[in-house]
């Protein structure tokens, strides 16, 4: 995917004009233009869900950018989508904090509970849906030697954790604080799973990268069963990235992470 800003042709296809300014944070690799936010490599059917599924909803306890199509119609335009610019700091800036990221989530959670399964989710072959298909069971393949103990040592933690539903599978870094208004949630991952299967994945994200202990996990009322799953999920998602793009130090570096991280399960 390229880093350059979108050209000229896209801007007249959303109506926009003005010099594009690079975005950081969750929303990083996308541009904004004035009100609008212009990203780079997504794909349509995901565009067209997020604005026809999740536009409509009640946003209670959460905002959500609205989806902007072309003048055209057509919601991508050279692999270049569109949405409104959603004010707010990422919530993985300074001192994050995680009670407010999981409200969020369940917020929004909360408000997807009746959508219905998209059928493209099934054609997901990106790492994280291969991840995510490994620590549910779906996909099974013998796992390389560094991850393996780690697998062995999670399969005995994990519990059925409730019905499946869609969630946002990456809400760790993808939560807007604004003062006076909502948590703002951004660059939906969505997942046909337990809705505390997407609550397990902030908290150990926060395990593995951001220095919490388990008592995170008891304050906001994530399971260890939750956390065990999502840990799974992880570990198995960087076996699929290595396994299409090895790389010896992120492996050793991601190996330490998830490592380090286990004893706390036992604290939950």
């Amino acid at each position: 995917m390229s880093e350059s800003p979108p050209p000229p042709d896209v801007l007249r296809a959303f109506g926009l004009s003005g010099d594009p300014t690079p975005l950081t944070g969750g929303q990083a690799g996308a541009w904004r233009v004035g009100g609008t936010v212009l990203k780079q490599g997504v794909d349509p059917l995901h565009q067209e869900w997020t604005g026809t599924a999740l536009g409509p909803l009640d946003q209670v306890g959460f905002r959500l950018a609205d989806v902007r199509r072309a003048s055209d119609g057509r919601w991508v335009v050279d692999g270049w989508g569109a949405s409104g610019f959603l004010p707010g700091t990422s919530s993985e800036t300074g001192s994050v904090d995680w009670a407010t990221v999981l409200d969020a989530g369940r917020a929004f959670h909360a408000a997807t509970r009746a959508l219905p399964r998209p059928a493209w989710l099934a054609e997901r072959s990106d790492w994280w849906a291969h991840g995510d298909r490994a620590a549910w069971g779906d996909r099974t393949e013998e796992v390389m030697a560094p991850l393996r103990p780690l697998v062995e040592a999670l399969e005995p933690l994990l519990e059925p954790l409730g019905p499946d539903q869609i969630v946002h599978a990456d809400l760790t870094g993808n939560v807007l604080l604004e003062p006076g208004a909502p948590p703002g949630i951004i660059d939906v991952s969505p997942l046909w799973r337990p809705a505390a299967y997407a609550e397990g994945i902030v908290v150990a994200d926060a395990l593995c990268w951001h220095g919490a202990r388990a008592d995170l996990a008891r304050r906001t009322g994530v399971s260890r069963a939750a956390v065990a799953r999502s840990l799974l999920f992880r570990v198995l998602t960087t076996e699929a990235m290595q396994r299409d793009r090895p790389d010896p130090t992120a492996l050793e570096r991601d190996v330490d992470h998830y490592t380090a991280a286990l004893p706390e399960l036992d604290r939950i």
